[in-house]
């Protein structure tokens, strides 16, 4: 019930509670060009073992990093080396790019969205400058983990990847 029907004493009606359907299988776009890993692969526990979810991981060609779905930014770290996704259809994604990249404060990071920004697949979400910060960091891998994947199956394609193509499929 909205304020206004308040005041006029109406009372709101209620709907049944619409359930959307989850599709059978959803997909994510390479976040970058390189070499697509398992994200066991990736040289940090946190992610290896899955701690944040299951995904993949990108060894970075070169620093332009887009969106793997359709969906909104949901978070935008301040230090700009993390972004977290809400694909269209639920899927939580967080892309950390590099590994140890937070205490870079921003350095070499340059971000094109905000929180609340309804991005397409393939869209440039920010640029980090690759050889700025190699020796600043123990690792360029970047991973791309879906952390609320409920008991679903997910597979990667590793190998070569241009950003926009697709490597993971979750079933």
């Amino acid at each position: 019930m909205g304020f206004f029907d308040f005041l006029k004493g109406k009372k709101e009606e209620t709907a049944a509670p619409v359930v959307e359907a989850q599709p059978a299988v959803s997909t994510l776009a390479a976040v970058m060009d390189g070499e697509i890993l398992p994200v066991t692969e990736t040289p940090d526990p946190v992610f290896s073992q899955k701690m944040m979810g299951d995904g993949y991981a990108v060894v970075p060609a070169n620093g332009t990093v887009v969106s793997p779905v359709d969906g909104t930014v949901e978070l935008v770290f301040p230090t700009k080396h993390a972004i977290g996704l809400k694909s269209v259809d639920g899927l939580e994604i967080i892309i950390h790019v590099g590994l140890d990249t937070v205490g870079l404060q921003g350095e070499g990071f340059e971000v094109f969205v905000a929180q609340g920004d309804t991005v397409t697949r393939g869209q440039k979400l920010l640029e980090v400058d690759l050889e700025a910060i190699r020796d600043k960091v123990p690792s360029l891998v970047t991973p791309v983990v879906i952390s609320n994947l409920e008991g679903k199956e997910v597979e990667v394609t590793t190998g070569e990847a241009k950003a926009g193509d697709t490597v993971l499929t979750v079933k």
